[in-house]
């Protein structure tokens, strides 16, 4: 069990970015189940090499899962992905080749593969893309010249995206020693780095994004320098080992889990972008949390607990940010191992997980109103190998909840 904890430690990247990016999506995605399908799920698999995408619709009733065709191939050992913000293409991170491969979404929902586009370090662990669809960021392990073999610290590979979804030359801003989560704000154009710094040096650190160039400057409370020739990194303490990092919608507050402390962690956003950790927390998880995602409303939070084998649900306070456990919603079990949790981002109130020790996916229903779980029809859903990640893009005959401050 801890061999494959250690495995999965840096392959989660902020499943809440995913779900803000595929809320933007212009209308426009079609398929002969038009009435019945809400969205479609994507769920990256790396128990072979090369790994593979699997591909479901989700039924607009009953929130239950119907494969398309056979899974597609990825590279070797995807481990997290994103949709663009028109829902027609899908940016999946293959962390063995260190590529960003690049997949069009036909008009069933099924995947063809268009693109393979190198990162500027190696390694990559997570990946986002700005609300606006102007940028794509790709966490790396190591910059050019480290490796496992002569550690030293990683970056960010901040790729343009063109007019037609393809990508530009990539540019690089450095972190520290281990970025293993990445996240851009739903306004004001800050990001913010997951950096698994050893103890006591976990952090998070914050940008302002340049919204012409995607150029990164650090905010108040984060600082990069160099010494001794290696990138230094410091800025807003994380715990002992964060895992997943997550937004809400308002961009207000940010929250991020700690694996080792099975905590979770709230930050408030200041006009500058700095970070200040809520006065009342941490919060505490269940088993090992591994990554959360936050609701379409920005009302409620999810954090699947990889060593649990559950998902928990938190109301977030609309003031204070504060969240507080959601009834009905402790500890809803799930498959075993579950790395990434995402919510259909057109309906809002279907959530699944990638479980990755009994290779299903789960399917729960949520209550908006109180955040419980049930559920839902023939849920577990099998997948073709062990999921490290998943994303959701809806189809575009139905609309998005609306943000609500």
């Amino acid at each position: 069990m801890r061999s494959a904890k250690r495995l999965l430690q840096n392959r989660f990247s902020r499943t809440a970015a995913v779900t803000a990016i595929s809320l933007a999506m212009v209308l426009g995605l079609t398929s002969c189940t038009l009435d019945y399908t809400v969205g479609y799920v994507y769920v990256t698999t790396n128990q072979s090499n090369p790994g593979m995408i699997d591909q479901y619709t989700i039924d607009f009733y009953s929130g239950s899962l119907s494969q398309i065709g056979t899974p597609v191939a990825a590279g070797n050992d995807p481990i997290a992905l994103v949709p663009s913000v028109n829902g027609r293409f899908v940016y999946v991170v293959n962390k063995l080749d260190s590529t960003v491969q690049e997949f069009a979404v036909q008009n069933n929902g099924s995947l063809v593969s268009q693109h393979v586009y190198p990162v500027t370090g190696t390694l990559p662990t997570a990946i986002t893309m700005d609300p606006q669809g102007a940028f794509l960021f790709v966490t790396f392990t190591y910059q050019p010249g480290y490796s496992a073999a002569t550690p030293g610290p990683g970056g960010v590979s901040i790729f343009p995206v063109n007019a037609d979804y393809s990508l530009g030359t990539p540019t690089t801003q450095v972190v520290g020693n281990n970025p293993v989560g990445v996240t851009a704000s739903y306004f004001n154009h800050f990001v913010y780095v997951l950096d698994q710094e050893t103890q006591p040096n976990a952090t998070v650190l914050g940008f302002s994004e340049n919204p012409s160039t995607g150029a990164l400057t650090p905010v108040p409370g984060t600082t990069i320098t160099t010494v001794a020739g290696k990138t230094v990194a410091t800025g807003y303490a994380a715990g002992v080992m964060p895992s997943g990092i997550a937004e809400e919608p308002t961009a207000r507050f940010v929250y991020v889990t700690d694996e080792l402390a099975n905590q979770l962690i709230g930050y408030q956003v200041l006009s500058s972008g700095a970070l200040i950790a809520m006065v009342n927390g941490p919060f505490p998880t269940g088993l090992y949390p591994s990554n959360l995602t936050i609701d379409p409303t920005g009302r409620l939070i999810y954090v699947v607990n990889f060593n649990g084998s559950t998902v928990q649900g938190y109301m977030i306070d609309g003031s204070t940010g504060t969240p507080s456990g959601a009834v009905g919603a402790f500890a809803t079990a799930t498959g075993t191992g579950p790395t990434c949790v995402a919510i259909d981002p057109a309906e809002g109130i279907y959530l699944y997980t990638s479980d990755s020790q009994d290779a299903t996916v789960t399917g729960l229903q949520l209550n908006p109103n109180t955040g419980g779980l049930v559920g839902v029809q023939n849920s577990p859903f099998y997948a073709s190998g062990s999921p490290s990640c998943l994303t959701i893009v809806p189809t575009g005959s139905h609309s998005s909840p609306t943000y609500i401050p």
